[in-house]
């Protein structure tokens, strides 16, 4: 990682530059907030060699050095050492409420808006991202930012033509999404020049693992708004894909928010449901969680599922009738001004008028967006809280063509969210820590302060377990052993 401290001095972000031969970093009188200990441990010393942990002990008023006088040392006194924050649930090739067309006519505000997401998330202390449906082009893209989170994807298997390949262009929807799958009895047409055998479980799954994806993702989804006839895949189908994913150690995620969703997946035997529970089988009115609810969170808890409640997306749509938004100054530290400026111009509010077309019949509703949605994932979270689900990050950012789901600070907000659903904040710290951390099968690298794991770390101000103010002014975020301030990451620095 030496190419990257060169980097990062470069950029002007607040390593602690020293000479190439120079990679030792020694944390003094700290205090450890790590998710396998029962509780904190106070007045450590903390030792980094290149990018890893290599020695936790009592502090010493005479640390032992490595390499004579090499080790940059940061004083940890009032200090809280936790490991980096992982979002599992991101979408890293979309703008943010831009349209591919309107991304091609602002190239220079898109330029540098993709210049900044990756350290608009590290700003906001997410060392780790997992991108649910993502393609090797697309993470290459991604990778060749100097300074970047550790990024992992997952393909996406989509059914022909279901949800999400309906909304892209058929020109291109098939070379877009290379991992979809073709059922037999499928009403949809094969397309010209595709091999039905290319595209059964078994092969998808074996196509993605050599391309480096380390899980898999399927998705349930009839449609919403305008459309609720999208074709859904077989029981089978799921099934057999599960069977090939496990074969090779890849998890399965689910899009799944629908009660009729949910079941599917625990029949199907997938692992993670990748996001809450906030479309019912009951009347819409129905925001309290009923016995057919309680029966699909209970079969979640029981078989140890992992589940990511999501509620930000919904605020995607309801904050676009937010009029406060836009002036928020936490954006200014995760978007550059040229991308918020344009969201303020009538192509920017696009998606927002695109909404409220159905809503100007219906006075006071803008500010009711997805109100209900809103109560029932609350519920399901509190419920799924109380009961010690397996609760997992994600922030799915962006959870459409919406500019409320910024990169990083959206993730800051889902915690928010969480924890006005009844989350507590030890298990808030769990969810984006080592539970992440095992569901992606990093934990032996990531997720926790430990001798021997990867030095992605986080330097902050208060006990997060206790409250989410600490997440609110970081002190120092750690990269591979890096020192980064994360003032200098910040989209206004």
């Amino acid at each position: 990682m030496r190419s990257l401290a060169v980097a990062l001095c470069s950029c002007g972000l607040g390593l602690l530059c020293t000479p190439v031969e120079a990679s030792d970093l020694r944390i003094d009188n700290v205090t450890i907030v790590s998710p396998e200990r029962a509780s904190p441990m106070r007045h450590a010393s903390v030792l980094i060699h290149d990018d890893r942990i290599v020695r936790i002990s009592a502090h010493s008023a005479h640390p032992t050095k490595v390499g004579a006088d090499s080790a940059d040392v940061i004083d940890g006194t009032g200090l809280y050492l936790t490991p980096g924050l992982i979002d599992t649930h991101v979408h890293l090739v979309d703008m943010p409420g831009m349209r591919p067309d309107q991304e091609q006519a602002n190239p220079e505000i898109v330029r540098a808006a993709r210049e900044q997401f990756p350290k608009s998330y590290l700003h906001f202390g997410f060392t780790t991202l997992l991108d649910l449906n993502s393609t090797p082009q697309a993470m290459a893209d991604w990778n060749a930012h100097a300074v970047r989170p550790d990024t992992y994807f997952c393909g996406g298997t989509p059914i022909l033509d279901g949800y999400p390949l309906n909304f892209i262009p058929p020109s291109v929807r098939y070379q877009a999404s290379p991992y979809f799958l073709v059922e037999p009895g499928s009403k949809s047409p094969l397309p010209a020049g595709i091999d039905p055998t290319m595209h059964t479980p078994e092969a998808v799954v074996k196509h993605m693992k050599s391309d480096g994806a380390t899980c898999v993702k399927a998705f349930f989804e009839r449609g919403f708004g305008p459309t609720h006839d999208l074709p859904v895949p077989q029981l089978e189908t799921i099934q057999a894909l599960v069977r090939a994913a496990h074969a090779v150690g890849m998890p399965v995620f689910l899009h799944a928010n629908s009660s009729e969703a949910q079941a599917f997946g625990l029949q199907a035997g997938v692992d993670i449901f990748a996001h809450g529970l906030w479309n019912w089988d009951e009347p819409w009115s129905t925001r309290e969680i009923t016995p057919a609810v309680q029966k699909i969170l209970d079969g979640v808890i029981a078989s140890n599922r992992g589940w990511q409640p999501t509620i930000q997306v919904l605020y995607g749509e309801h904050d676009l009738f937010n009029d406060a938004f836009l002036s928020d100054p936490r954006l200014a530290t995760a978007l550059p001004a040229s991308l918020i400026d344009w969201y303020r111009t009538k192509d920017g509010q696009w998606f927002h008028d695109l909404l409220a077309t159905p809503l100007q019949a219906k006075p006071g509703e803008a500010n009711n967006v997805d109100a209900g949605a809103i109560a029932r994932d609350n519920n399901a979270v509190a419920y799924m809280a109380k009961h010690e689900a397996r609760l997992l990050f994600g922030s799915d950012t962006p959870s459409g063509p919406t500019f409320a789901n910024p990169p990083g600070l959206n993730g800051w907000f889902e915690m928010q969210r969480l924890a006005e659903s009844g989350m507590t904040p030890a298990q808030i710290f769990r969810a984006t820590t080592l539970a992440n951390a095992e569901a992606i099968g990093m934990s032996h690298e990531i997720g926790t302060v430990q001798a021997g794991k990867r030095a992605n770390l986080l330097l902050l101000h208060a006990d997060p377990t206790q409250t989410l103010h600490a997440y609110e002014k970081i002190e120092k975020v750690i990269l591979h052993g890096h020192v980064l301030d994360p003032a200098a990451l910040a989209a206004n620095h």
